[in-house]
C-alpha cells in the first residue's frame, strides 16, 4: 500500500453543504437564475480535470461511466464477489469521491497525489468485471490502460504538482522550465497579455529556435470574427530570439456549455447590471478575452447585494507552479442576511479601521472603495476546492479603480467549524474546549479581517503607459529606508507577473496578518458581538489558531525540492515563523510524546503577551511586507518571504524533524457533498444527497444527466489531442516517425 500522505482514509470527513433554507426562501425567477449559473459552473468546473494532470479527465469518465451504470450500493456486491473487502471497497469509494471533490487526482489543498489505497489487479478485476465493461467492453477497457498505471504512479516527479523536474502540470508542456514560464511571462506583459486563460506548449521551429504556442481558453477557434479585440493578437511573434504563437480554442466545447447557460441566466437577471455581466463573460469565454471578464467584473463589483451572488471565470492562479494562470472555477450562492448585517458594519467602519494598519497613508488606496461584504450559502462551487471566503476580482487595476467584492461563504464555514476533541492535535489540553467553543466565531472574525481590510487594503504605486505615476515621486517617502520611493510597476505589469511564484502566499500572508492585528482592536469585537472576556478569548483562539496552522502546514512542504505546494499554508508557517521570532516566550513549539507512545508536539501561546509582544512584532512585519509589495520590491520582498519560509532543522524547533510528527498525526481534509438544481417543467428542485463517499459520487453521478457520456467524450478527446506534450522525448519522437 502507498504512503498514508498519498492517500485518502476510509475514515475521511465528509459533510454535506447545507444551503436548504436559503434556497427555499429564493423566488421562482431567483431559482432559474441560480440553476442556469448553477449548470454554467458545473460545465466549466470540467475543465479543471485538463488543468491538473494528463491521466485526470480519462480518470473522471472512467469513473462516471462506472458509476452511472451502478450506483454504489449495485457496485459493493460485484466488488465483494471479485474479493474486494469491504475496506478495499470503502477506499475504492474514499478514493472516487476525492477525484470528484478536488477534480482530478491531487488534492486542492496541497497539491499532493493521491493514489487508490487497493492493490491495482483487485480495482482492474471490478472495473473490467462491471456492469459498465460488459455495456461497453471497449470503452471501458480503453480508458482502464489510459490511465492505469498514472493512477498509481508514485514515481517522485509525479507525486506534486509542480513545473519542470518539480512535478507535473499540464498548464504548461512536459519540457517547459521556470526558465520558460519566465520568457512567456514577459512576452505576454510585452504584449498586454492576460496569462489567466491560458496554457503554455513548448516545441522548436524549423528552422532550430524554440517555438511556444500561448493558447487561449474559449469557444472559438483561430476562425477570424468581426469586431473582436482578440482577432489582432492572434499571430505569430519573434521574442528574444524565439517563435510564439498566440493561439485559442482551449476547452472549447465545454466553454460553450457554459456560454449557453449564461445566455439562459440573461432571462432571469434582476437587473441591467447582471446582464450586462453576463453579456461580457459571454463575450470574454467566446473570445479568450480577459478584457472582456474585467469588463464583466465591473459590472459585477457594482451589483450591490444580490438576493443570487455568483462569480465564474478562471480566477485563482495557486496551482500555476509560476503563479500566473486561473484555474476555472464559479460559483452560486444566497444571501445570509444575519451575518451579513455584522459585515456590513464591518465595511462602514473600514475608513476609520484601514488608519490603524501599519503604514503611511500614502501606501493606502487614494480613495476606499466600499466593497459589497456579504455572507452567503452556497448552492454550487465547482472547481478544485472550496474556499471559506472570497476577496474577488484578482485584477489589480480594478481592485485600485473599481473596487471588489467580499464573500463569506456561511455554511461552508460551518463545516469548517466540526471539530472533533479526539481529532484535535498540537494543542495543550487545558486550550482543547476553548479552541473548539471559540474556533467558529474567531474564525468569523479572522474571514472577515481578512477579505474586506486584508486583500482589501494597500496602494500599488504604478506607471501608466504615459509615463504617469499615481504617487507624488518627490513627497512619498520608504518608511524602510527613509528615502524617495526607487521602484513600482511599470506599465503592463501585475503583482501576480511581478511577484510570480510567491504571489498568491505573500498576498495571503499579508491578509492573514492583516486580521491577526486588527481582531486585537475592540471595536471590531463588538462588530460581532464580543466584549471583555468573550472579546478576550476570540483573540486568544484566533492567535493560537493560526500558530497551530503553522504548524499544520510543515505537511504541505516538499524536503526534497525545498518548495511549498500550497499558498495559504505557507503564509500561516511564515507568520509562525514572525511570532516565534518574536521571542519572550509568546509561542512555544514543543517536541513531545503522545499517549500512544509515538512522536507528538504542543503548541503554546502566552496568551499575556499577545500585546506587548505579539503586537509590535506583527506591526513591523506588516510594514514591510506593504512596502514591498506598494514599490514592486521583487528582490527585497523575495529575500524577506522566503528567509521566513525557509525549513530547516535549526533548533531550538528542528521543523523538518516536526514535520514528520505533522505527517504522522495529520487529519485529511473534509470532503464536501454539494447539491444538484433540477429543472422540472418551470420549477427548480434541490437534490441533496447524505454526507459520505457514496453520497457524494451520486451527486456527480446525478449532475449532468441530459448529456454525461457526451461530456466524457469531450474530456477524452481533448486529453488525447493533447497527450503528446506530457509524453517522454522518446515517446513523443516515435510518434512522430
Amino acid at each position: 500500500m502507498a504512503d498514508a500522505q498519498y492517500i485518502l482514509p476510509n475514515d475521511i470527513g465528509v459533510f454535506s453543504l447545507d444551503c436548504r433554507e436559503a434556497f427555499r426562501l429564493l423566488s421562482p425567477t431567483e431559482r432559474l437564475y441560480a440553476h442556469h449559473l448553477s449548470r454554467a459552473a458545473w460545465y466549466g468546473g470540467l475543465a479543471v480535470l485538463l488543468q491538473t494532470s494528463p491521466e485526470a479527465p480519462y480518470i473522471y469518465a472512467l469513473l462516471s461511466r462506472l458509476f452511472r451504470a451502478q450506483d454504489p450500493d449495485q457496485l459493493h456486491q460485484h466488488a465483494l464477489a471479485e474479493g474486494l473487502t469491504e475496506e478495499e471497497y470503502q477506499a475504492f469509494l474514499v478514493y472516487a469521491a476525492g477525484i470528484y471533490s478536488n477534480m482530478g487526482n491531487y488534492k486542492s489543498f496541497g497539491d499532493t497525489k493521491f493514489v487508490p489505497n487497493l492493490p491495482k489487479e483487485k480495482l482492474e478485476r471490478v472495473i473490467l468485471g462491471s456492469k459498465a465493461a460488459q455495456q461497453h467492453p471497449e470503452g471501458i477497457r480503453s480508458l482502464w490502460q489510459t490511465c492505469r498505471e498514472l493512477m498509481f504512479s508514485l514515481e517522485p516527479r509525479l507525486r506534486h504538482l509542480g513545473l519542470g523536474k518539480e512535478g507535473i502540470t499540464t498548464y504548461f508542456s512536459g519540457d517547459c522550465t521556470m526558465e520558460d514560464a519566465k520568457l512567456a511571462q514577459d512576452f505576454l506583459d510585452s504584449q498586454n497579455l492576460s496569462a489567466y486563460n491560458t496554457r503554455l506548449f513548448k516545441g522548436v521551429s524549423l528552422d532550430g529556435k524554440p517555438c511556444y504556442e500561448v493558447r487561449l481558453a474559449s469557444v472559438l477557434g483561430m476562425e477570424p470574427t468581426l469586431h473582436s479585440e482578440m482577432t489582432s493578437k492572434l499571430k505569430s511573434y519573434e521574442f528574444r530570439g524565439c517563435h510564439f504563437q498566440v493561439t485559442r480554442g482551449d476547452y472549447a466545447p465545454i466553454l460553450q456549455k457554459v456560454v449557453e447557460h449564461l445566455e439562459k441566466a440573461k432571462a432571469y437577471a434582476a437587473n441591467s447590471l447582471q446582464e450586462q455581466m453576463l453579456a461580457q463573460y459571454i463575450e470574454s469565454f467566446t473570445q479568450g478575452s480577459i478584457e472582456a471578464h474585467k469588463r464583466g467584473s465591473r459590472f459585477w463589483i457594482q451589483d450591490k447585494g444580490p438576493i443570487v451572488e455568483s462569480y465564474i471565470g478562471f480566477i485563482e492562479s495557486y496551482r500555476d507552479p509560476f503563479g500566473s494562470r486561473g484555474e476555472f472555477e464559479g460559483f452560486v450562492a444566497m444571501v445570509n442576511k444575519a451575518m451579513s448585517a455584522k459585515f456590513e458594519c464591518l465595511v462602514a467602519s473600514a475608513e476609520q479601521l484601514l488608519k490603524e494598519l501599519p503604514w503611511p497613508p500614502a501606501f493606502e488606496k487614494d480613495k476606499f472603495l466600499t466593497p459589497d461584504f456579504t455572507s452567503l450559502d452556497v448552492l454550487t462551487f465547482s472547481g478544485s476546492g472550496i474556499p471559506a471566503g472570497i476577496n474577488i476580482p484578482n485584477y489589480d487595476d480594478l481592485r485600485q479603480t473599481d473596487g471588489f467584492k467580499n464573500v463569506s461563504l456561511g455554511n461552508v464555514l460551518a463545516v469548517a467549524y466540526a471539530t472533533q476533541r479526539e481529532k484535535l492535535t498540537f494543542l495543550e489540553e487545558d486550550d482543547k474546549d476553548l479552541y473548539i467553543r471559540w474556533k467558529g466565531p474567531s474564525f468569523d472574525v479572522q474571514v472577515g479581517l481578512h477579505e474586506l481590510l486584508g486583500h482589501g487594503s494597500g496602494k500599488l504605486f504604478v506607471q501608466d503607459e504615459k509615463g504617469a505615476l499615481n504617487f507624488d515621486q518627490e513627497t512619498v517617502i520608504n518608511p524602510e529606508t527613509g528615502e524617495q520611493i526607487q521602484s513600482w510597476y511599470r506599465s503592463g505589469e501585475t503583482w501576480d507577473s511581478k511577484f510570480s511564484t510567491i504571489a498568491s502566499s505573500y498576498e495571503e500572508c499579508r491578509a492573514e496578518s492583516v486580521g491577526l492585528y486588527l481582531c486585537l482592536n475592540p471595536q471590531v469585537l463588538e462588530i460581532f458581538g464580543f466584549e471583555g472576556a468573550d472579546a478576550e478569548d476570540v483573540i486568544y483562539v484566533n492567535w493560537l489558531n493560526m500558530v497551530r496552522a503553522g504548524l499544520l502546514a510543515l505537511e504541505f512542504y516538499t524536503p526534497e525540492a525545498s518548495s511549498w505546494r500550497q499558498a495559504h499554508m505557507q503564509a500561516r508557517f511564515v507568520i509562525l515563523r514572525v511570532l516565534l521570532e518574536a521571542g519572550e516566550g509568546l509561542v512555544t513549539v514543543t517536541p513531545t510524546t503522545g499517549a500512544d507512545g509515538r512522536p507528538d508536539a504542543r503548541v503554546r501561546l502566552d496568551r499575556n503577551k499577545i500585546r506587548p509582544v505579539g503586537k509590535p512584532a506583527l506591526e513591523r512585519f506588516l510594514r514591510k511586507l506593504q512596502v514591498l509589495k506598494s514599490t514592486g520590491d521583487v528582490a527585497r520582498g523575495r529575500a524577506l518571504y522566503e528567509g521566513y519560509a525557509a525549513v530547516t532543522d535549526a533548533s531550538p524547533e528542528c521543523f523538518l524533524t516536526l514535520r514528520d510528527t505533522v505527517l504522522l498525526r495529520k487529519e485529511s481534509r473534509k470532503l464536501i457533498v454539494q447539491p444538484n438544481t433540477r429543472l422540472e417543467d418551470s420549477e427548480v428542485q434541490l437534490l441533496e444527497y447524505e454526507a459520505s463517499a457514496a453520497g457524494l459520487i451520486r451527486s456527480f453521478s446525478e449532475r449532468f444527466p441530459e448529456d454525461g457520456p457526451e461530456l466524457e467524450e469531450v474530456l477524452t478527446q481533448l486529453a488525447t489531442a493533447d497527450a503528446r506534450f506530457w509524453k517522454c522525448p522518446n515517446e513523443a519522437s516515435s510518434d512522430q516517425a
